[in-house]
């Protein structure tokens, strides 16, 4: 496990920050929704199709992304750890390239920053998609800003929060 990896954790993380202007129960809902999901997961042109979401510890997340030059990509996540409107922790099962993601919420006096980190069980993987993963998780942003611009707004007193 990525633990137990002795690389160096520079070398096996991509991380990708982004002030997101809305509440965190915006966000969250977004998330934990998989209709909602579906809408915006994934870069610029991919649309996604849900097959399972089981939005608990130890919950299956599978699906499918379809790129614009029409190839697919099915993919499979675990969800490890789940921490209401803070954190979510899964594991990406792709032997070609494993990685354990955490994504943060954490409000901002101007809405949220969300925080994505992908530890990769070896650099070697990491640094094979570098490049596209920090591309790919920008155009990912901004489809989910535009997505929760989309939704109606609620009270900030929101007993989710």
């Amino acid at each position: 496990m990525c633990a137990k990896n002795p690389e160096s954790v520079a070398a096996r993380e991509i991380v990708s920050r982004r002030l997101v202007r809305a509440p965190r129960d915006h966000l969250w809902r977004v998330f934990e929704n998989p209709a909602d999901l579906a809408q915006w997961w994934g870069p610029k042109g991919f649309t996604t199709t849900m097959h399972e979401f089981d939005f608990r510890p130890g919950g299956v997340w599978r699906f499918t992304m379809h790129a614009p030059t029409g190839e697919h990509y099915p993919n499979e996540k675990i969800f490890e750890e789940i921490v209401p409107h803070q954190r979510i922790v899964f594991r990406h099962l792709e032997t070609q390239h494993a990685f354990e993601m955490t994504l943060s919420f954490a409000p901002a006096t101007e809405g949220t920053e969300v925080t994505w980190r992908m530890l990769f069980d070896a650099a070697e993987d990491c640094a094979k998609v570098r490049e596209f993963i920090v591309q790919a998780n920008e155009e990912n942003f901004d489809r989910l800003e535009s997505h929760v611009a989309t939704l109606p707004k609620t009270n900030s007193t929101h007993p989710r929060l």
